[in-house]
């Protein structure tokens, strides 16, 4: 076997200047490729310029309760029963030997409350005249909602209304003149096709990313067939706009799939012909009202379809009807597959939900099923599906749920337990404490808390939590026992007079 070394000297040269002249080919081949997928690559710049002003950062507020300093959240009052009749040390607190005792503040002092951060999103002007969509999510139970313009401009929103089911939601600021987007047709879309994000990651304003969209249709959802991109998308983008070549909104970044909480690639935008239905609703009723049937479905698969004469995993497949709904009503059975509704195909499971969903209640439709072998055409009138609770408009003042009379002495909400709580928590029985404010508030009590006792009188029912109340000096301070997780402890309540 011979070596390289064996090779006479002249043919080594002539080989290795035939391999120095090919490469000098090339060299012009090779830029010239470069050139030309440089020239392909796709510039943004034209399209930040043209949307980025329509798209807002939005802050959202809620209000808590400001914890007193000293004490761990008792009044002075409280503090200075425990040192004098019961000898307790109060952390934190100093307490002189000869210290005078403090005037008793008279009256009821309210709590103040504080805004505090709740979270950062996203949205975009959806017209000149100040409605702007975001994520509901971002605006779900927000006190209030804050929009910041590209030009520093910043507004206290009203939220018009949010769906869960679609998580869109629509605010309204009181500005005029504002740049409003164009919105895209989605069924234009083209998977492969670069698309542009613009939002607010991790509060990060008006930042731009860039990618191609992965899929259409995904199915995350019962009311919608996602947009998959791998535009880098991170907490605080949601809301924010999904952008094609020609400037228009298709899409509203949603969801992220992650195992880290930050971007691993794969990012799902709400198609916007879908969120344009649910605006429209919003802003007209300020809810969705959506059709139902009263089934429960599951896909059919490829063996199913084969095994009852189908022949093509196909429409959806009912195993349960709610009795009296429409479905019931209208002689559907359980085993049955619908395969469209108003002739429209039902290609998969997943659209049975939406096709009846956007369907108007009280609209008669005809099914399409497959029963037994045969096909038969069955009419049906639709029902309203039961609205979720959106979140509160930041306008509206929460409604509390009523205290009794004697409780709200206390500053105390409380409600039985269910037997499910009293299992779960090892106890016979109790209260449980659903809101808390004033003189309970300062003692220390939290929403969740289980009251064991009022004064020396066991509590099991609300009945006997009553009694107990009922028997209080309003002139003293009540010692109250509540359980708190695995801990049980005590606290002592000042009555309003």
């Amino acid at each position: 076997m011979k070596s390289l070394n064996a090779k006479a000297p002249g043919s080594g040269v002539s080989f290795f200047l035939a391999l120095a002249c090919a490469f000098s080919l090339q060299m012009p081949l090779m830029a010239s490729a470069q050139q030309g997928m440089v020239k392909g690559l796709p510039d943004f710049t034209e399209l930040v310029e043209q949307v980025g002003p329509s798209v807002v950062n939005i802050r959202t507020l809620e209000k808590v309760r400001a914890q007193p300093q000293n004490g761990g959240g008792m009044d002075d009052e409280t503090q200075d029963l425990l040192r004098r009749f019961f000898g307790i040390p109060i952390p934190n607190v100093p307490n002189p030997p000869n210290a005078p005792r403090q005037a008793p503040r008279q009256g009821r002092t309210p709590v103040p409350e504080e805004s505090q951060p709740r979270g950062v999103g996203s949205g975009f002007v959806l017209t000149s005249d100040g409605f702007i969509m975001t994520n509901a999510h971002v605006v779900d139970g927000a006190d209030e909602v804050l929009v910041t313009l590209t030009d520093k401009r910043e507004f206290k929103a009203k939220l018009i209304g949010a769906d869960k089911r679609t998580d869109v939601a629509v605010v309204k600021i009181q500005a005029t003149g504002l740049p409003a987007v164009k919105v895209g047709d989605v069924s234009r879309l083209k998977v492969g096709e670069w698309v542009m994000a613009i939002g607010s990651p991790f509060g990060l304003d008006n930042s731009v990313t860039a990618g191609i969209v992965s899929a259409k249709q995904r199915d995350t959802g019962d009311y919608l067939p996602f947009i998959q991109t791998d535009v880098a998308i991170n907490p605080g983008n949601s809301g924010g706009p999904l952008i094609n070549m020609r400037g228009e909104v298709i899409g509203i970044n949603s969801q992220i799939y992650s195992r880290s909480g930050g971007f691993m690639g794969i990012s799902f935008a709400i198609p916007m012909d879908e969120a344009m239905r649910v605006s429209e609703q919003l802003r007209s009723n300020g809810r969705v009202t959506r059709g139902r049937i009263g089934v429960q479905i599951e896909p059919v698969t490829k063996e199913l379809a084969e095994s009852i004469g189908l022949g093509k995993a196909q429409g959806a497949l009912i195993n349960r009807i709610e009795p009296g709904a429409p479905a019931d009503k209208a002689g559907l059975e359980a085993g049955d597959v619908i395969l469209k509704i108003d002739g429209k195909q039902i290609e998969k499971s997943a659209d049975l939900p939406r096709l009846v969903g956007n369907t108007k209640p009280g609209t008669k439709s005809t099914l399409t099923v497959f029963r037994r072998g045969a096909t038969k055409e069955m009419s049906i009138v639709i029902a309203e599906l039961e609205p979720e609770k959106v979140a509160k408009r930041s306008s509206e003042i929460e409604e509390k749920p009523k205290a009794s009379a004697s409780a709200q002495g206390l500053g105390l909400v409380v409600t039985e337990l269910t037997d499910a709580q009293k299992t779960e928590l090892k106890i016979k029985g109790g209260v449980r404490v659903e809101s808390v404010q004033d003189q309970a508030a300062k003692a220390g009590l939290r929403e969740g808390d289980v009251i064991l006792a009022v004064g020396n009188h066991e509590v099991t029912q609300m009945k006997e939590f009553e009694a107990a109340v009922a028997k209080i000096d309003k002139n003293l301070a009540v010692s109250v026992l509540f359980r708190r997780g695995e801990l049980t402890r005590f606290a002592l309540i000042r009555p309003i007079r």
